[in-house]
């Protein structure tokens, strides 16, 4: 019902910026919320910031508080994510997920979400 396409990504210096924007399509009248998840080789997937969609609403990791930012554009049902101040360590494949009904738990669990995006890499060199 809804497709999440990702893009955006590449290698930067550390210190530097990306952004990393979910083109969302299909059913997106009914997009509860949306955010976006990282994974690391060998680790778990991880939250790292999302939208309440309806209520404007951001979330974020306390690793990234203060360096990412989220964002929306209604018009063209897409949601960014600003990456400045680049670590090594958020060198991970970055996940864009969405939410189509209210959420059962909590907006920054992975089991949450219901449609998932293909992933798009990110690598911050030192």
């Amino acid at each position: 019902q809804v497709q999440l396409v990702e893009s955006g990504g590449g290698v930067v210096q550390a210190g530097g910026s990306l952004r990393l924007s979910c083109a969302a399509s299909g059913r997106t009248f009914s997009t509860y919320a949306m955010g976006w998840f990282r994974q690391a080789p060998g680790k778990e997937r991880v939250f790292v910031a999302a939208y309440r969609w309806t209520a404007g609403r951001t979330y974020y990791a306390d690793s990234v508080k203060g360096r990412f930012t989220i964002s929306r554009d209604n018009a063209k049902n897409t949601v960014y994510l600003q990456m400045n101040s680049l670590k090594p360590e958020d060198t991970a494949v970055y996940y864009c997920a969405a939410r189509t009904s209210a959420l059962a738990t909590s907006i920054t669990r992975a089991d949450e979400y219901n449609y998932w995006g293909q992933g798009t890499q990110v690598t911050v060199s030192s």
